[in-house]
């Protein structure tokens, strides 16, 4: 009697795990480029806000910070230099965790943190596993 293995991952799941990673990058990097353009049309108003929080330096980091959150998030979004990218938005958030939302007692603070730890997370697995099937360094790497 002859029996096959049947293979680890079946070929309908293939484009899937091609694919939902693409999908899932969009997602995460949405919020870091809209957060972006949102501090980059109000500079003023963002050191306003950072000065507000006790930030250091707040003229120095709002520049810092539109750059991390836009170049990080179009990075992620076209899947260029995707592991330094997840990296940078990891600090990112681990920064903004635990110096902006750990405020004990605070209950709209605890969920911005955990949204950060979970955001870090998520980005963990992009360095881990990779952009998907369609981003920027895969046709770097075929040409």
């Amino acid at each position: 009697m002859s029996t096959t293995m049947p293979p680890t991952v079946p070929t309908t799941m293939r484009p899937l795990n091609d694919y939902l990673p693409t999908l899932a990058r969009v997602l995460m990097c949405s919020l870091f480029i809209w957060d972006g353009v949102l501090q980059l049309r109000d500079p003023a108003g963002t050191v306003q806000y950072f000065t507000s929080l006790h930030v250091p330096t707040p003229q120095i980091v709002v520049w810092v910070s539109i750059a991390i959150h836009l170049l990080g998030g179009l990075a992620i979004l076209v899947g260029f230099m995707i592991r330094w990218a997840a990296a940078a938005l990891i600090l990112l958030c681990f920064g903004t965790a635990f110096g902006i939302h750990l405020p004990a007692g605070d209950m709209d603070n605890m969920v911005n943190f955990y949204k950060n730890l979970v955001m870090a997370g998520g980005f963990l697995y992009v360095i881990a596993f990779g952009a998907g099937a369609i981003a920027f360094d895969k046709q770097r790497n075929t040409a």
